[in-house]
């Protein structure tokens, strides 16, 4: 088939392509891998269904399959965007470079997608030889044709009326390996969808939605195993991260994120809090090839703003974590906040950083932080402070900041710096090569922390505290920040109109992408970060920007609301 007819077929499939529905049978009592039972919607005709399906699965079939191979040479494709953070280095930089200084300010939004869901979208999408792959609240799963945003098809999951996630019915992304791309679910399953079609072809339960655990993370696909961690520590979930064969739904190893007894670790937790320590692994890691090591980072341990019961410094919650990637097993840990009493997760995209020799992993943290480590050993090298903060005075003999005595929380409650959402939260920062600057959405906001005993019941919030926006404190501030790893220094920064939840993208043509809480897509230059650009979208953004290439011409693209848009030259 020639390329002009490749596209075309595409274009035909997309255009009235049917959604497909799976419905999972009820019956999962004889294996965690469940089989499944599917429906179309209804069309016209059957003979038009079978035309327009059929013409869809040879429009994707076209294209070579996703290898593990791709994976980690993902830089060398900048058309695609393979990974939840464009390759396995976290560092959400493309080489496109098409859209540049000289030319942004003719972009105009060339598709938008409408999900027809409700809430907030928090997807970033993939994109794999001209299809793009996205999520949708409520555990929907989408294949568009990349070039206008038409539909090729459409997952729905049926899930239960009495899930639990903490905060909202939201899905970060997914992973493709192979001929299928990979679904964590808001009541605990990871599902494989084939990547034609959207058929569900395996279904594994890693563990039970009804006491508070859940999956909204992206998974990150590495040789042939799908590796996902656990949401749930507002619930007092023991955190875990697993990984599953690809090809069958197995799981091939759990690494608990609380230790039990005889495991390193288990000490630092007082009696049995460790049952319901938490550690959640809610944010997608980063993977490196040549020591073939996964970097995962936790979050709070539970009851998240309340340490009394919970004695010592409650490994391995708010850490970095590396784990060999074939086990699970742990080759090295950082803990960045010692029994955190804030809910300062620490699951922030980490980024791993090449320079002067050296092999870095860097994170611009909830407590306030921006830490840089050595990645072969879990060293720390810095810990900068990066936004406003009132918690530390003092470093520990590594260097690293420890609580004062004013930190905890009081009966009567009093202030303390950054508040409960943190300097930073799930949104994902950048790392550009050529300015060798760290891009991260910031704010400056103080909350007022008070604590309180609070029993735990399974399967109901479980905080031991309440938080709220402190009198004391000046207005809440957002802003995008320029960090050099090199100092810890933030060389520059955008005051927002508000705090903002969108990530961060950073392009070779000179350019930083983000969003606002007003709806405004923002092109910056990356020296100054003065806006050249923007676009209303009419809705917060919630989500990170990527971008990918069709045809020879470049687009940038993010979801805000209940739409993706995709951005590009006239």
């Amino acid at each position: 088939m020639s390329m002009r007819a490749r596209r075309d077929s595409r274009e035909v499939a997309g255009y009235e392509s049917p959604a497909r529905q799976c419905r999972a049978r009820s019956d999962v009592s004889a294996s965690p891998v469940r089989t499944t039972q599917c429906r179309f919607v209804s069309v016209n005709s059957i003979a038009t269904l079978f035309l327009l399906f059929l013409v869809a699965g040879i429009a994707i079939a076209s294209h070579a399959q996703v290898t593990f191979e791709r994976l980690v040479n993902a830089t060398k494709e900048p058309q695609n965007w393979m990974t939840y953070s464009g390759d396995y280095s976290g560092r959400r930089f493309s080489k496109l470079d098409q859209i540049n200084l000289g030319n942004v300010r003719s972009m105009v939004a060339k598709w938008v997608y409408q999900t027809a869901a409700t809430g907030k979208l928090e997807t970033t999408p993939l994109v794999v030889d001209g299809i793009m792959y996205a999520t949708a609240q409520d555990d929907r799963a989408f294949a568009l044709d990349a070039r206008t945003g038409r539909p090729i098809w459409m997952y729905q999951r049926q899930i239960p009326s009495d899930i639990r996630p903490c905060c909202g019915h939201v899905n970060r992304g997914l992973a493709i390996l192979g001929d299928k791309v990979f679904l964590g679910t808001l009541d605990a399953h990871v599902i494989a969808l084939d990547v034609k079609t959207g058929a569900v072809i395996w279904d594994a339960t890693a563990a039970d939605y009804r006491t508070g655990h859940s999956f909204t993370v992206a998974p990150l696909a590495v040789k042939n195993l799908i590796v996902i961690g656990i949401s749930g520590g507002e619930y007092g979930v023991r955190g875990f991260i697993d990984a599953y064969d690809a090809d069958t739904g197995a799981r091939k190893w759990r690494f608990y994120t609380v230790p039990g007894p005889g495991e390193p670790g288990h000490d630092t937790w007082e009696g049995d809090s460790w049952k319901v320590g938490g550690a959640p692994a809610w944010n997608t890691g980063t993977y490196d090839p040549a020591t073939n090591q996964i970097f995962w980072p936790t979050g709070n341990p539970s009851p998240s703003n309340r340490g009394e019961g919970r004695a010592g410094d409650n490994l391995y919650s708010n850490s970095l974590l590396a784990l060999n990637a074939d086990t699970g097993k742990l080759n090295w840990y950082f803990q960045f906040t010692k029994h955190d009493e804030h809910d300062w997760d620490a699951t922030q995209v980490p980024v791993m950083i090449d320079a002067g020799g050296k092999h870095l992993i860097a994170q611009a943290n909830r407590n306030g932080f921006f830490y840089v480590l050595d990645r072969t050993t879990g060293k720390l090298i810095s810990a900068t402070a990066y936004g406003k903060q009132t918690w530390n005075d003092t470093k520990d003999a590594d260097g690293r900041p420890i609580a004062n005595k004013n930190a905890s929380p009081t009966l009567e409650g009093h202030t303390v710096c950054p508040g409960a959402l943190g300097t930073t939260n799930f949104m994902a920062p950048t790392y550009d090569p050529v300015t060798e600057w760290f891009y991260v959405t910031a704010r400056d906001q103080c909350d007022t922390f008070s604590t309180a005993p609070q029993p735990y019941e399974a399967g109901h919030a479980f905080y031991g505290s309440a938080y709220f926006p402190s009198e004391e404190a000046e207005p809440y501030l957002g802003f995008l920040k320029a960090i050099d790893p090199a100092t810890g220094e933030v060389r520059e920064k955008f005051q927002h109109t508000s705090p903002t939840w969108s990530g961060v993208l950073s392009t070779a043509g000179g350019l930083v992408f983000s969003g606002d809480a007003e709806g405004n897509f923002i092109a910056f230059q990356d020296k100054t970060l003065s806006p050249q650009w923007h676009f209303q979208m009419g809705a917060a953004v919630y989500a990170a920007p990527m971008a990918f290439a069709v045809d020879g011409k470049e687009y940038v693209a993010i979801a805000a609301g209940s739409a993706i848009y995709a951005f590009g030259l006239p």
